[in-house]
Order: structure tokens, then C-alpha cells, then sequence
């Protein structure tokens, strides 16, 4: 019998034991979305669990300046329940991804409502929250530019248009405890101007339909 070297078989069989496709563009690099530290059903802000349909991306920032701060410790901490709140409906606070220049970790499944938004608001019931890391030594261009890779794909993934994707500022927070209206939040403070939309945002939107008409 002739015997082949796993070379050719490899080049005969259009398969490699070795290698795994990434599902993104080529140029996109080492992007990658990390679920292993995904918040176990049940358990911490998945204690109750109510389904969404997405509608809208959320786009946050951390204001976490600490050293230690980055994309995996917030994730951990999700997982952990360390991130508690007495003014929710939920009695912690969640989201679905976070991220820093060099990392994507997901918490939430995209079809499962976070506490990011607006308490018992629409953002909260129908968008998908992104937090981009603030902590000293991360690259914020970096990480904006990793941002829009994600909400790209998110976009792609659920049908989203452009038009839905928004700040934080965009929904009136209506604290469910005590009905306190606490207006409009001023985040993500990496993209605003004088705690308004501005050049920032806008390149921030017109990068994610970049990376959008490449999926």
C-alpha cells in the first residue's frame, strides 16, 4: 500500500489537523471574541434570565482609569458577581462584551437582556451592551478600532442598521428601586466632545460600516 506523508494528505484533503479559519476578514488580524469567562447560567446577573431579541447596540465606556482594570478583569468580575447593584431590578449590573486593545470577552449570550442601559428601559431591554476599557497603559485607538470590529459583526449577526447603533447618553435612565429620573448619562466618555456627540463618534460609526461591508 502506498503510504502518504501527512503533507500530502493534508494538500489531498483540503484539511488541516493544525490549522482553524478564523470566521473574520484576513486583515482583521488576531480579532476574536473570548466566552470562557461567560457568566454561568443561573448563577450571579444570569440568577434570572429574560430573553431579547436585539434591536440596538449599546456602546459604554468603563471610566475604570486603574492599571489592572482591562477587558478580561471586568469579565471575571461579571462571572464573579462583583459588580452589585441596589437599584436595579436584577441586584447586579451587566453586559454583554468587553473590551481593550487587544481582547474581546463576552458575558452575556447576545439574546439575553444585560443591566447597562437604562434599568427597565429600552436599552435594556433591546440592546446589546459594549464596554470599552479605560485603564492606564491600554491603547484607546486601539481598542475604539477593536470596538468596531465587534459591533460590525454584531450588526451583521442580528440584522442591526447603523442608525441603532448608539451611546449610552442615548436612553433616559429611569431608576427602577425609586422612579428617580436620572436623566442622560454622559458615556462613553472615550467618544464624546464636551459630554456631546461629535467627530469622535462619527469616525467611530463610519470605521464600523468599514468593517461591516467586509463580512
Amino acid at each position: 500500500m502506498l503510504a502518504l506523508g501527512p503533507l500530502i494528505l493534508t494538500s489531498l484533503l483540503g484539511w488541516s489537523q493544525t490549522s482553524h479559519r478564523s470566521p473574520y476578514p484576513a486583515g482583521w488580524g488576531d480579532f476574536r471574541i473570548d466566552d470562557s469567562l461567560m457568566v454561568e447560567t443561573g448563577s450571579k446577573a444570569r440568577h434570572r434570565m429574560r430573553r431579547m431579541r436585539p434591536k440596538f447596540i449599546t456602546i459604554h465606556s468603563t471610566a475604570n482609569k486603574a492599571k489592572g482594570a482591562d477587558a478580561r478583569t471586568h469579565a471575571r468580575g461579571q462571572r464573579n458577581g462583583s459588580f452589585k447593584s441596589t437599584h436595579n431590578s436584577l441586584g447586579f449590573l451587566s453586559w454583554h462584551f468587553t473590551v481593550d486593545q487587544g481582547s474581546v470577552y463576552q458575558s452575556l449570550p447576545d439574546t439575553e437582556q444585560g443591566q447597562h442601559a437604562d434599568y427597565e428601559g429600552q436599552g435594556n431591554r433591546e440592546s446589546i451592551g459594549i464596554e470599552m476599557c479605560e485603564n492606564a497603559g491600554n491603547d484607546t485607538n486601539r481598542t475604539i478600532d477593536r470596538t468596531a470590529k465587534l459591533t460590525a459583526v454584531l450588526m451583521k449577526r442580528h440584522r442591526i442598521p447603523i442608525d441603532r447603533v448608539v451611546p449610552h447618553q442615548h436612553w433616559r435612565r429611569i431608576r427602577f428601586a425609586d422612579k428617580k429620573d436620572l436623566g442622560f448619562k454622559n458615556c462613553p466618555g472615550m467618544l464624546l466632545e464636551n459630554n456631546q456627540l461629535g467627530s469622535k463618534w462619527r469616525r467611530f460609526l463610519a470605521a464600523t460600516q468599514h468593517y461591516h461591508r467586509q463580512l
